[in-house]
């Protein structure tokens, strides 16, 4: 064993890493001398464990003294035989005691709900962030770190996320948001999501400072779905607008596509299609064909003035027939 290890009495975490919530001190074995120290630096605390049981939970920062049965020297020669083993066995955890904030999570499989409006079931993701601190140490070091000596955020991410899908699932079920109106009321998914999770957290120890929703989408397949449905809306509403039943709108269409289709041939049902459409749209569909237009009386009385220069009708019949034309006016 190394005597200088046996000398060295101060303790302390130097070097923590990002998003570690534990960390056991090794540095000098598992044997502490009485009067060493215990550093906590701001943002910090730490557990002591000796011979086995949990001894204390230090809090705030500041010097701390470590008293135990080992004697510098004295300990390490005694137990010279035993290779420099002692019986009094300790434990530091250190532990972050400041916010961790902007954990990102994101849901594993597609949350299943009946959509209110479409009557079908649609598939939702979510993603985010949230913020936590540890509230309980010692019930985290208990009952779910158990001697571990690291613990990093991305564990605690399997916990949580096998843990909030449900809440959110039972959420939208009975709040009845359709696929349109999702995103208007994301803050109070939120909010929600994170009033019945704060349990959750408390049962490990930690307090939940924050929760959000920063986006979500749903499955191809629910694309797909409300897509097709968009799609009939919207020629259901110019159909309307242009005062043309939806019904007669989806058959001239049928035939301009067929023709479209047979070639050559096809390019007159074309043309006649879209004359038939045209004709549709500006009048309404049950009204019957008007009557070729007549001759205008102006040309009329033109030839009945040809008829008479050329003796081929008398001057009376000329009048007779002119008046007429006249009453027309």
């Amino acid at each position: 064993m190394d005597i200088k290890k046996q000398m060295r009495s101060v303790i302390q975490w130097e070097h923590p890493k990002e998003y570690q919530l534990f960390f056991k001190f090794t540095d000098q074995g598992d044997e502490l001398k009485n009067a060493s120290k215990l550093i906590l630096q701001p943002g910090q605390g730490c557990i002591f464990t000796y011979e086995g049981k949990v001894e204390g939970v230090f809090e705030e920062e500041g010097l701390y003294d470590l008293a135990t049965g080992n004697k510098p020297f004295l300990t390490t020669m005694r137990k010279f035989m035993n290779a420099f083993e002692s019986e009094h066995k300790t434990g530091i955890w250190f532990y972050r005691k400041a916010d961790m904030v902007n954990i990102r999570w994101g849901t594993r499989i597609p949350i299943t709900y009946n959509d209110p409006v479409y009557a079908f079931p649609v598939k939702l993701r979510a993603y985010g962030n949230y913020s936590l601190r540890i509230s309980r140490p010692e019930n985290f070091f208990r009952n779910i770190l158990a001697g571990q000596q690291d613990y990093f955020v991305d564990e605690l991410q399997e916990v949580f996320l096998s843990r909030i899908t449900q809440p959110i699932s039972n959420y939208l079920a009975n709040a009845k948001f359709s696929y349109a109106e999702i995103d208007a009321n994301m803050e109070n998914v939120a909010g929600e999501a994170k009033n019945k999770t704060i349990s959750v957290f408390e049962e490990l120890g930690f307090q939940l400072l924050d929760f959000r929703i920063e986006g979500n989408s749903f499955d191809q397949e629910t694309n797909d779905r409300i897509n097709e449905i968009s799609d009939v809306q919207a020629e259901v509403h110019s159909a309307n607008i242009a005062g043309v039943d939806f019904a007669e709108l989806q058959k001239l269409k049928a035939m301009r596509d067929m023709a479209k289709n047979e070639g050559a041939a096809g390019a007159g049902m074309g043309m006649f299609a879209g004359m038939q459409m045209g004709n549709t749209m500006g009048q309404p569909a049950s009204e019957e064909k008007t009557e070729p237009a007549q001759p205008d009386v102006r040309s009329k009385l033109k030839e009945l003035k040809a008829l008479f220069e050329d003796d081929l009708i008398s001057e009376e019949e000329f009048r007779a027939k002119k008046q007429q034309l006249l009453e027309q006016l």
